[in-house]
């Protein structure tokens, strides 16, 4: 790989993950070939765009086609705006409500689901504040969940300008399971609450991911997409039935930055955990568990000169040790997650590695890793937050 800090400036180890941004833009457009012209498409960028950047994401994403953003935590949405991004941003989770006059002066639309919260908001506001309702058809989280909590927020939102009531949705728990008993239940439990409404407010949704891949009846005029956008399939067990292929964006990449050839009975790392069975060439590798490289990924393997190469002892805080195929020189090119020759590594080799879902892996991948924006092949941009 091109030496990127001389390029580009912004980061000075060997170290990076590499986002396809081109790769974010076909999955956004193959998304809206499935949903009618009309349906609002809201790019879903909490948790740092699931590790892969909120601000380049949210970039890519608006000028493909979503017109609305939605994130977390009202940090989240803050630094959004501080790093210009206007377009509107919708906060799914819990805020405090003397925090709701800090959205609305910010146009940032809160999730609200409790009526005492919006009475204690509404004595701070000096601006008008944006709200969607959540309602808990099953998924046990956050939401409304009687007829007399919905009725009376909506009555309080009704009889105050300063309350915009815009969007009302729900979160389904297992649209990504192909038992779909559950998922029909909690669509029925939907329908049913948004006719406790005197009226619809101007955004119904219900569609995320996997929803909105698989069940055209989420849809309604709003869907809310995030792991799909950035090409993970939302679980193993519904690949085949996706209606198009994804593409990965995130790839992790390293280099070589020390090789030695070790005896028979040398053992390596803490614990002294691996003992070579016979001469071995050994590469070291600047990114260990601070990066988000956890222990338990000793013994998987990662790309090198297009070959498998197993992670051989303990995974230490800031490096880690390979097993190479042979004696390679110093600043070879490692390839951790993604495509090497004709071999590749997913994130869900990762994850199945760490017992977990595709998910968590790039976002457990921290800051210390700096984000490589590509399109059409060229890096056009460099994030590092340690900067």
């Amino acid at each position: 790989m091109e030496n990127l800090e001389e390029r580009h400036g912004g980061f000075y180890r060997d170290t990076w993950a590499e986002i396809n941004l081109d790769n974010i833009s076909y999955n956004i457009k193959e998304i809206q070939q499935l949903i009618h012209k009309d349906v609002t498409l809201i790019a879903v960028i909490k948790a740092n765009a699931y590790g892969h950047g909120d601000i380049e994401v949210a970039k890519i994403a608006l000028e493909t086609g979503a017109s609305y953003l939605a994130v977390a935590l009202l940090d989240e949405a803050l630094c959004l705006r501080k790093n210009g991004v206007s377009a509107p941003i919708l906060v799914l989770g819990a805020c405090r409500p003397e925090d709701a006059s800090i959205a609305a002066e910010n146009n940032i639309t809160l999730t609200v689901f409790q009526e005492e919260w919006l009475r204690k908001a509404k004595t701070s506001l000096t601006s008008q504040l944006t709200i969607h309702l959540e309602l808990d058809t099953g998924m046990g989280r956050l939401g409304i969940r009687s007829r007399e909590t919905l009725e009376e927020l909506e009555k309080l939102a009704k009889n105050d300008p300063r309350i915009y009531l815009e969007g009302v949705y729900t979160h389904f728990s297992t649209s990504d399971a192909l038992d779909t008993t559950y998922f029909e239940r909690q669509m029925s439990c939907f329908q049913e609450m948004l006719t406790w409404l005197s009226e619809r407010p101007k955004f119904v949704h219900s569609g995320n991911s996997a929803a909105t891949l698989r069940f055209p009846e989420t849809h309604l005029n709003a869907v809310r997409t995030g792991i799909s956008m950035f090409g993970l399939t939302p679980s193993p067990e519904i690949t085949s039935l996706l209606p198009f292929p994804l593409k990965a964006a995130f790839s992790l990449h390293t280099k070589l930055v020390h090789v030695k050839k070790i005896q028979k009975g040398e053992k390596i790392s803490y614990g002294a955990t691996y003992e070579a069975m016979e001469d071995e060439w050994i590469g070291t590798l600047p990114i260990g568990y601070a990066d988000g490289w956890l222990r338990k990924l000793q013994g998987q393997e990662v790309l090198v000169d297009g070959k498998r190469a197993p992670i051989v002892g303990r995974i230490c805080m800031d490096q880690c040790m390979i097993k190479l195929p042979s004696q390679l020189p110093v600043g070879t090119a490692v390839t951790l997650i993604g495509k090497q020759g004709n071999e590749m590594i997913t994130l869900e080799e990762i994850a199945e590695k760490l017992e977990t879902i595709n998910y968590e892996i790039p976002c457990m991948i921290t800051s210390r890793i700096p984000r490589v924006y590509k399109r059409n092949g060229k890096v056009i941009n460099i994030m590092n937050p340690l900067c």
